[in-house]
């Protein structure tokens, strides 16, 4: 039986995945911010809020490659629209926390199973199944730009709710927010027609189908695909720190939370730019190589960061620098597992190599309030993120883009 799909230009289906992206990653982005509120609220340890977070990371990514199997499987607009709302509760539900356990229950299992239904996983599988080929990386780029968008809005709204409901009344605010932006789910119908794994309208020349099974086996094998996934783990690592003990870490040096959250916007704001460059020069250049490049460039930013005098001018080129490659390496290694793999089962495998990237969150922000609590200092943790980032380019640098074996066979049936 054939159901009705309505058809929609690429411009809107690239706009409806990037708010829905930009505001889950928004969301999670500011979360930094509150740390010191909540914390002095409860009498909590800082320690108690990574703990957390961290949770949500690895929960993210555990989840991601079964909430990808059941997007690849029955299409990814029910498992945004899912998502949104699971993670609408999951934000309701930190605000009414009133322990460390029901705080780890909603911040880090609700919303890290949320998270994997609306973000890079589900997104990119999306559009990269309705989008054609020749717009592909244009659209991926794009959304990330737009991604990035939302997470620049996010900062002075977070900041404007703490101030004017305090910590429980805005994360209230953005559960509702969030909530309310599952109907940007319903162009994303990227579900097969039965017997077909991927439209004629989204590639011309269509791979023949291949089983889950046989391409999960074939992954499970593949060198490039394991680097890829351990290199990612630098990204998750740098990035979940940063955004997570950063404030704090201002605090601590005798900077105030205006520099705080002028720094998180910074990040975003450069992130939109970053994110649609690294997509476009993904399309034109190795993306091995663009990410090796980008991993050395990011240690040499932490490096700087952490020896020089810290003031507003030296936080704010970090912020700066940093936003600039700071979600670029996900269109990239999205561009090199949907080369190797094709776009059949994308989320699916996308999620297993963004494992790596959670697994390095989880310890990013879990060590972040680990070596705080037991040495009152980050530096430990700072040089560990110069160290994964210089280890991560090592690892992408002989990465090869070109379709595994099981690719060419179908091809060729």
């Amino acid at each position: 039986m054939m159901t009705r799909r309505w058809h929609f230009s690429p411009l809107l289906l690239v706009l409806s995945g990037g708010a829905i992206m930009g505001l889950a990653l928004g969301i999670r982005h500011v979360q930094g911010l509150f740390l010191l509120p909540l914390t002095t609220a409860h009498a909590w340890t800082r320690a108690d809020f990574a703990f957390a977070l961290a949770l949500q990371n690895l929960v993210w990514g555990i989840a991601q490659p079964f909430t990808g199997m059941v997007a690849d499987r029955f299409g990814s607009r029910r498992v945004i629209f899912a998502g949104c709302l699971l993670y609408g509760a999951g934000l309701y539900a930190m605000a009414r926390a009133t322990t460390p356990g029901e705080f780890a229950l909603s911040a880090g299992l609700v919303i890290g199973v949320a998270l994997s239904c609306t973000s890079f996983g589900a997104i990119y599988g999306a559009l990269s199944r309705m989008l054609p080929p020749e717009r592909r990386a244009w659209g991926l780029a794009l959304a990330g730009a737009a991604g990035g968008l939302g997470q620049f809005v996010s900062v002075p709204a977070a900041q404007n709710a703490l101030a004017a409901l305090g910590a429980q009344g805005a994360l209230v605010l953005l559960a509702v927010a969030i909530s309310c932006l599952c109907v940007f789910a319903l162009p994303l119908h990227d579900a097969p027609p039965v017997g077909g794994a991927v439209s004629a309208a989204a590639d011309p020349r269509p791979n023949a189908p291949q089983s889950m099974r046989a391409t999960l086996r074939a992954a499970a094998g593949h060198r490039d695909l394991w680097m890829l996934g351990i290199g990612f783990l630098a990204c998750g690592f740098q990035l979940a720190f940063i955004a997570t003990h950063l404030p704090a870490y201002l605090l601590d040096k005798g900077l105030d939370g205006r520099s705080a959250m002028a720094a998180l916007a910074i990040i975003a704001m450069a992130n939109v730019a970053g994110t649609y460059v690294c997509g476009l020069l993904g399309a034109k250049l190795s993306k091995p190589k663009l990410l090796a490049g980008l991993y050395l460039v990011r240690s040499a930013a932490i490096a700087l960061f952490v020896l020089v005098p810290l003031s507003e001018a030296t936080l704010y080129a970090f912020a700066f620098v940093m936003g600039l490659l700071w979600l670029g390496t996900v269109p990239l290694t999205t561009g090199i597992v949907s080369r190797i793999f094709g776009v059949q089962y994308l989320s699916t495998l996308f999620g297993f190599v963004f494992l790596g990237h959670q697994i390095g969150s989880f310890l990013g922000v879990w060590l972040g309030g680990v070596m705080f609590d037991a040495t009152q200092s980050y530096d430990a943790v700072w040089l560990c993120a110069i160290a994964v980032g210089i280890g991560a380019a090592a690892l992408h640098w002989p990465i090869r883009e070109q379709p595994a074996p099981i690719m060419l066979r179908a091809q060729m049936a």
